[in-house]
């Protein structure tokens, strides 16, 4: 705490120290004559260092009391492990709300905050389709795609992280407190590595970036210009190792440009739900598995046999009609004609975006 609570130390200053010392604790105790031996730790941040006081350190973990956040060191059970394991991982994480095991199998979803209507539609769609099939959607808490794919995943019952580009005690955007509120409520998180007082500033957004696709099993992009900070997150996790999907927009749209750069250079390209499970490999396999198996009940009486195979297809998972075409062999002119009766029916409603579920 007294490392990072000095202005000028993250993650990067914060492993120099301790590969200096040998020691969190040893570099906590240095002091000023030995912190400026240690290569890029200057004046500024020695004496930053050198500021933070016993009574420093406690407003701190009373400040995180009273907001009910908790404190998780790399060596605690419940920090997330595929952060670890990224370059640079946060010597320390701050929790509102609970992280579960099952988030290990979990989403990126980030885009742009000046979203178009078609960009939210297409967040808050994902979101909702990932958190059925049993991922965690992890986004930035933002205006934009972020703030739709939190809710598209709140919607749909499932679980969703919000990694935050300043520290917990501020609400960023204010807009966005009731859905952080429901976040918490829903048993989902708020997370972020600055202390409680960070405020808002663009130089940490960047950072948050690598915690978001560290995190996550691969990142989604849904709509990004150039340049974009979506376009930062694509690349770190890109270059931890993660999976990157790319949905497409307007050929002709500036605010799609990025993602359709990420698609010349080699991302998946995602559609539906179907092409994010096919590009997680065997995790993507065992959650379609999961979600075929998912629901045993037998179809209502009075459906024909057309009308009896798409609603079996919609085991637990909302679906496109391309999708439903693929799952099933049905022609997209099938589709219609029996989901027109199965929506007449009662059994199956229509989502914006030609997208179809069962009725529950």
């Amino acid at each position: 705490m007294r490392l990072l609570l000095a202005e000028g130390v993250g993650a990067k200053t914060f492993a120099a120290l301790v590969h200096a010392f040998g020691s969190v604790e040893a570099a906590a105790e240095a002091g000023p004559g030995r912190w400026r031996t240690v290569k890029g730790v200057g004046p500024k941040t020695v004496a930053a260092l050198d500021d933070v006081t016993e009574a420093v350190i406690d407003e701190e973990f009373a400040e995180a009391q009273r907001l009910g956040t908790q404190m998780f060191t790399p060596d605690d059970e419940a920090y997330p492990p595929a952060l670890k394991a990224i370059c640079d991982p946060p010597p320390l994480l701050y929790v509102r709300g609970r992280l579960e095991r099952e988030d290990a199998v979990s989403l990126g979803v980030v885009g742009s905050r000046r979203a178009t209507h078609y960009g939210v539609e297409q967040a808050e769609r994902f979101g909702g389709l990932l958190a059925r099939a049993g991922l965690t959607v992890i986004s930035g808490g933002a205006r934009g795609i972020d703030t739709a794919a939190h809710r598209g995943a709140l919607t749909a019952g499932g679980r969703t992280v919000a990694v935050m580009g300043c520290g917990l005690s501020h609400i960023y955007p204010p807009e966005n407190e009731e859905l952080f509120e429901q976040i918490v409520a829903a048993g989902g998180a708020l997370l972020s590595e600055l202390p409680m007082r960070t405020a808002v500033l663009a130089g940490n957004f960047p950072n948050r970036n690598r915690i978001i696709s560290g995190l996550s099993l691969g990142t989604l992009v849904i709509e990004a210009g150039l340049p974009s900070g979506a376009l930062i997150t694509a690349r770190t996790a890109g270059e931890q190792g993660r999976e990157v999907f790319a949905v497409p927009g307007r050929v002709d749209s500036p605010a799609s440009a990025g993602t359709h750069q990420l698609l010349r250079d080699g991302a998946i390209l995602a559609a539906d739900l179907d092409d994010i499970l096919n590009g997680l490999g065997e995790v993507g396999s065992q959650l379609e598995a999961g979600e075929t198996n998912a629901d045993a009940t037998p179809a209502p009486s009075g459906l024909d046999a057309t009308e009896q195979r798409l609603y079996e297809a919609l085991a637990e998972r909302a679906m496109s009609m391309d999708a439903l075409s693929r799952r099933t062999g049905l022609s997209p002119a099938e589709i219609a004609c029996s989901m027109t009766m199965l929506t007449l029916k009662g059994v199956v409603t229509q989502r914006p975006g030609s997208i179809f579920e069962r009725k529950r």
